[in-house]
């Protein structure tokens, strides 16, 4: 298998355990209060992390006092921010429709620095802003018996994806880069420090034992061990072997494994607009990953 090769397949493979998160959140919410769960995968996920760290023999950053504090933003917005959310929404709308939602991040990502940084969107990210949404719409307004409160759910949900671009938009602002292996350790101590207090209020302690939740810790620690840490090892593997606008290009698999979980896993059906919505939001994604992948090398990607 050649170097390019072997490197797509790490990055597939990690993109498919990042939609499974997906299924598994739908698990947890139905079993655990979204902060307890939070602070219950970055407590799982951390010491794996620095086992890690001490076998590759990584060293820890030096950073100036403001890189910590966007660090712990980081880990605010998109560690904990991201998982509470997206765990709150899945008590109200159906993981299929949580997958194409979270599919939306890179374009989520370009909208927020066009709003945020002021930087000037071409054609192709206008574009691409413009069928996401259309994907997004096409099953956030759309009723579901098997859902309490759609659309409130898909809500926190887009909130979510939010989180996550913001951690992105933050990770740009570090005045000193951190390595990535660092960077998921760091993430999950400070998620867990974040996460702390709110899950002091849920009273977990008070939680009565049932399957539900059987099936929660079961799902936090697959979501922790597997797509977090798993995922991670993956994912940079499969970077380290092809160019970035070729690795992101694999992003778009994660909205297309999250629906196929939710179909398989969950026994949830998919329809005709859930269908037309992923297609809207890959043909964003993609074209996005394309257009970075046609740009000059001395282009910013």
């Amino acid at each position: 298998m050649s170097k390019r090769l072997e490197g797509c397949v790490y990055l597939a493979l990690a993109m498919v355990l990042v939609g499974s998160t997906v299924a598994a959140s739908k698990i947890i919410a139905a079993g655990l209060p979204p902060f307890t769960a939070t602070a219950l995968r970055f407590a799982m996920a951390l010491p794996l992390f620095l086992v890690i760290l001490r076998a590759t023999g990584a060293r820890w950053p030096v950073l100036a006092r403001r890189d910590w504090a966007l660090l712990f933003l980081q880990a605010a917005a998109g560690s904990v921010g991201y998982t509470t959310l997206l765990i709150s929404g899945l008590r109200h709308t159906s993981a299929a429709d949580a997958g194409v939602i979270i599919g939306t991040l890179p374009v989520m990502s370009a909208l927020i620095a066009i709003v945020l940084l002021g930087e000037r969107p071409g054609r192709t990210t206008l574009g691409a802003i413009a069928l996401a949404t259309a994907g997004v719409l096409a099953i956030a307004l759309q009723p579901r018996g098997d859902a309490t409160h759609p659309l409130l759910g898909n809500l926190l949900v887009m909130g979510a994806v939010v989180c996550e671009g913001l951690f992105i938009l933050l990770n740009k602002r570090l005045r000193t880069p951190v390595p990535p292996l660092a960077l998921s350790a760091l993430m999950s101590a400070f998620g867990l420090l974040t996460a702390l207090l709110p899950t002091l209020w849920e009273a977990p302690w008070q939680l009565h034992a049932s399957t539900e939740a059987t099936h929660a810790l079961a799902a936090v620690a697959y979501y922790a061990i597997v797509p977090t840490v798993g995922g991670f090892v993956l994912w940079y593997a499969g970077a380290a072997r092809v160019s970035g606008a070729e690795a992101a290009l694999f992003t778009a698999l994660a909205p297309v494994a999250a629906v196929v979980f939710a179909a398989t896993l969950l026994g949830e059906s998919v329809s005709a607009r859930q269908a037309g919505g992923i297609a809207c939001v890959l043909a964003a994604v993609l074209s996005l990953g394309l257009a970075r992948a046609s740009a000059p090398a001395s282009s910013t990607p």
